[in-house]
């Protein structure tokens, strides 16, 4: 592979292999011969996406965000960086290979998105909409990236321009907190102002709403974290009232503005989770895996990790309450449900009924095997695709739902009347009653947060639920269990793949 064609990327995230960089090729088009056209353009943008869709990445939004809590644990010969994560074997973090691929695409991503902001944004021929669409996206995908290495490690190095050279990756980590989070709010604001809406989404790209929601989502994570007392936010220099206000503000645009029509709440449980449906209402950022994709991370294997082995073949699940059967494949057992996580749901929610299942039948519908028993766990049916190609499938993991986005609004606003509304929608949906009346702020808020657990369940939000309320070190059994505090689990050390190369962080 040759470099006349190709750049490469150079950040710290790619120098584990310690060679040149014509021997680490990361398939980036070069800038001389490329940005021509409109199709270059739309290429380099998509290019972006591309990035979090290595498998190594999708898998590691369940393992940062799911498996590392008591809503679930691997499979007992599961590999040894997820049963570190999963236990919280602190000693072992510098070293862990998933979070260090997490580490890794983030700034591929990142550098995808400014190559696209520094060439697309001076592309002569392109029509001014059409490149402040990719353009927005870019800053988007940047921000994206940002706020998810900013909640795993803190303080990382700040790229705001293509790295070209070896030399460009050894940057310093951000002075502060504050410093990081500013430029990806910085970076949303630029998306907003640049993109429009999709009046029919595009599965796997972003819009003004994404950009709306992620900044709205990020102003609520920062304001709890502050409130909560969690080590280093505590520290950074915004009013929390102000920053409660923006996520309300921000989250407004997407839930309580009537110009808005396209996204919104799905009435149905079942429709959200319907991989045919990728556009429905509650999407607002999805991945784009595909069973017709070549190779994994176009399509998805996200199925197979939560179904448990059963006998190797197909499997029947119900659909809700009716007798209806949809095929899935077998599983591998990867992800295995927590039972008294399955146990604490209220009583009648189904999210519990529907979307777990406790037994599974053959084509006839004569159960084949059922927990307790056969079954080993009661199995999370969120990721199912029943017209599966082998182990090829097009369940996509949930970035952003419009839920999410109601809850954050009704986290921040308080019990108003609309964050009442938004929150007992989602209760209705799941057959339970309206939360009571007349909450304080305090007491709203929390019961915002327990729906969240349960909404939102295996969809790779939970643990930094836990970490912005500062309850991740009393919250978790392996953490109890060691003693560790709020400082040691507030972030991830960053990998040291990534700090033997670069002598300015550590």
């Amino acid at each position: 592979m040759k470099t006349s064609n190709l750049i490469y990327v150079a950040l710290a995230s790619v120098m584990m292999c310690a060679c040149s960089l014509d021997e680490y090729p990361y398939g980036f088009y070069s800038e001389e011969n490329f940005f021509k056209t409109d199709a270059d353009a739309l290429s380099a943008t998509n290019y972006i996406y591309d990035a979090i869709n290595y498998i190594e990445y999708s898998r590691a939004i369940v393992f940062l965000g799911d498996m590392n809590t008591d809503v679930m644990y691997p499979k007992g010969d599961a590999k040894s960086a997820n049963k570190e994560l999963d236990g919280w074997k602190a000693a072992t973090f510098k070293t862990n290979t998933t979070l260090y691929n997490f580490y890794k695409y983030s700034y591929i991503t990142i550098n995808r998105a400014n190559s696209v902001i520094e060439n697309v944004a001076v592309m002569k021929d392109l029509d001014q909409a059409i490149k402040n669409q990719y353009v927005g996206e870019a800053y988007f995908m940047r921000a994206y990236s940002y706020f998810n290495l900013a909640r795993n490690f803190g303080r990382v190095p700040m790229h705001l321009s293509p790295v070209r050279k070896l030399d460009e990756a050894t940057v310093g980590a951000a002075g502060t907190l504050d410093e990081v989070w500013n430029q990806i709010f910085a970076d949303l604001d630029k998306a907003i102002e640049l993109t429009g809406i999709y009046t029919a989404p595009v599965t796997g790209r972003t819009d003004r709403i994404a950009a709306y929601s992620l900044a709205s989502i990020g102003y609520l994570y920062l304001a709890s974290a502050k409130e909560s007392g969690t080590p280093q936010y505590v520290d950074m220099s915004f009013d929390v009232d102000d920053y409660y206000a923006k996520a309300v503000e921000y989250a407004g645009h997407v839930v309580d503005d009537p110009a808005q029509t396209t996204y919104g709440f799905d009435p149905n449980l079942l429709d959200i989770y319907d991989v045919e449906k990728p556009t429905g209402p509650e999407h607002i950022f999805l991945m784009s895996m595909d069973r017709t994709g070549k190779s994994e991370g176009q399509y998805s294997k996200i199925s197979k990790m939560y179904i448990p082995y059963i006998a190797g073949g197909t499997i029947y699940l119900k659909q809700g309450d009716t007798d209806v059967l949809i095929p899935s494949h077998d599983g591998w057992s990867e992800y295995c449900t927590d039972v008294t996580f399955y146990d604490s749901f209220p009583a009648g929610d189904l999210r519990h009924d529907w979307l777990f299942c406790s037994t599974v039948y053959d084509a006839t519908g004569a159960v084949t095997a059922a927990y307790p028993g056969k079954l080993s766990y009661p199995f999370c049916r969120k990721f199912i695709d029943p017209q599966y190609v082998g182990d090829k499938t097009s369940t996509k993991p949930f970035l952003i739902r419009y839920s999410e986005v109601a809850l954050t609004y009704a986290e921040a606003a308080g019990p108003t009347d609309k964050a009442y509304a938004l929150v007992n929608f989602i209760r209705h949906r799941a057959g339970l009653a309206d939360l009571a009346a007349g909450m304080t702020t305090a007491q709203f808020r929390e019961a915002v947060r327990q729906e969240r657990v349960y909404e939102l369940a295996f969809e790779g939000k939970g643990c930094y639920d836990l970490r912005r309320l500062n309850k991740l070190h009393t919250d978790i059994t392996a953490a109890k269990e060691q003693g560790l505090t709020a400082e040691e689990m507030v972030f991830y050390p960053i990998p040291s793949l990534e700090t033997d190369l670069n002598p300015y962080i550590d």
